[in-house]
């Protein structure tokens, strides 16, 4: 006993520095080294709630914002890039001249976990629904596992989880480009051992120019999950059947499809051998994710009946489908959903949820992909299911990424829809959506962003 605690006194303490703390995954990466005992450090030139709270809870919020060359010493044992920090970071440069090896946010976790069975849920739509499902099973029968999701969940402190004694690391994945110095999508980065695929639908333009481009990180994805691994696939999604039918690695390959369901009195019931069950979560794309996740489990040692038991209780991820306010009156619910496809299947499960009220759908254009002129023909059909149809997008967005300006008859032309109403001022639709009569509606507000700072609990307060 005393030459193992004399191995462990004498371990030298790991010291990590942060260029660009405050996003929303590295801060969370920084608390989870924190918490394993690390020496942590950074900066960032801008830092945002939650995170500024959450790391200065901990004593790892920087003491002023900024870059500072200073903090990068020649002891520091790993220096961790975000994409937020860009090529003439002056912190960045300063470890580069020292010979620091840097990483970005995907290959760091690949380090923590490269001696642990890696489970790796990717696809264009769905992973962080996926992926919260999966540890809300586990964390429902104890299983303790290491882990990196992108939403925050009941019954989890933090988004990220790393340990020492851990067999298992369950990770979203996300296929945007790893950091600066590396332009590698973070997919490609963690060779798991066991993968999902949830879907594949075009995403990141700014990125993968074409859909071939997009399609083919899959392809990638696909030949770095190890040899003798196993990947779980939705079968409905034909571009996906297609690339894994055409791979000869030696993989265990498991398909799926969305299992058979009912709703009643607005409850969604889950068909099994054993019965229906009812979910808190409703939406054909939030049953195929289900299914995707009952798989995972599986290969983790979680069986169909404890599967079905603990996933009652999901409640979803957050700003998935998340509630906003129920009357007697009307629904409101937020949801994350921003590309075409994730904006196709939500508004259609709220429609299948409440075929009795009428739906006002109200989606924001944000991103680089959404706002793109070439792309914008993407989301042709994506609102039809909607009675209402609203579509809000900031011009300063535009030229904030120093894109070309769209007009609101470019919104209704891409969208072949010409009833959709278009606001480009957070003010007006803000007074639009207070003073609209709620009576017997579901509204569903989906956005990546925030809709101009508007407060939707206050819109919906009454």
């Amino acid at each position: 006993m005393l030459g193992v605690y004399s191995l462990r006194k004498t371990k030298k303490m790991q010291k990590v520095h942060f260029i660009a703390i405050g996003g929303s995954a590295m801060h969370n990466l920084a608390i989870a080294l924190h918490e394993k005992g690390y020496q942590v450090t950074g900066s960032d030139d801008a830092i945002f709630e939650p995170s500024a709270t959450r790391l200065k809870q901990r004593g790892l919020l920087p003491e002023e914002t900024g870059w500072f060359p200073e903090k990068i010493t020649s002891d520091l044992d790993a220096v961790i890039l975000g994409m937020h920090a860009h090529a003439d970071n002056p912190e960045m440069l300063k470890a580069k001249e020292l010979g620091l090896k840097i990483y970005s946010y995907p290959e760091y976790l690949y380090e923590q976990s490269k001696t642990k069975t890696r489970v790796v849920i990717a696809g264009s739509h769905g992973k962080t629904s996926i992926t919260s499902m999966i540890l809300h099973v586990l964390h429902f029968h104890g299983k303790d596992v290491d882990y990196m999701v992108g939403a925050q969940l009941d019954g989890f402190d933090v988004m990220v989880r790393l340990t020492e004694e851990n067999d298992f690391m369950v990770m979203e994945g996300d296929e945007y480009l790893s950091s600066t110095l590396d332009r590698r999508p973070k997919i490609l980065l963690y060779q798991p051992n066991i993968a999902l695929i949830s879907g594949i639908a075009w995403d990141h333009v700014n990125v993968f120019p074409t859909f071939e481009n997009y399609l083919h990180q899959f392809e990638l994805f696909i030949d770095s999950i190890t040899a003798g691994g196993a990947l779980i696939y939705n079968s409905e999604d034909e571009n996906l059947v297609e690339i894994v039918d055409k791979n000869e690695k030696s993989l265990k390959k498991f398909a799926y499809t969305t299992p058979e369901f009912h709703i009643s009195d607005g409850v969604s019931y889950l068909e099994t051998e054993d019965g229906p069950i009812p979910l808190e979560i409703f939406g054909r794309h939030n049953l195929n994710n289900l299914e995707g996740a009952r798989l995972i489990c599986n290969q983790l040692g979680i069986m169909d009946e404890d599967f079905y038991e603990a996933i009652q209780s999901f409640k979803g991820a957050s700003k998935r489908l998340e509630l906003i306010k129920r009357t007697p009156e009307f629904v409101a619910y937020k949801d994350f959903a921003h590309a075409p496809s994730k904006v196709i299947s939500t508004t259609n499960a709220v429609k299948e949820q409440f075929p009795n009220k009428s739906l006002t759908a109200c989606l924001e254009l944000h991103t680089y992909s959404s706002l793109n002129q070439e792309f914008l023909s993407e989301y042709k059909g994506a609102l039809e299911k909607a009675d209402e149809k609203i579509v809000y997008y900031n011009p300063e967005a535009l030229k904030i990424k120093r894109m070309k300006p769209i007009s609101p008859e470019d919104i209704r032309k891409a969208f072949g829809e010409e009833a959709i109403q278009v606001f480009t001022s957070s003010d007006a639709l803000k007074s639009y959506l207070v003073n609209l009569p709620k009576s017997n509606k579901v509204f569903l507000m989906m956005s990546s962003a925030n809709f101009g700072g508007i407060d939707l609990n206050e819109i919906f307060a009454s």
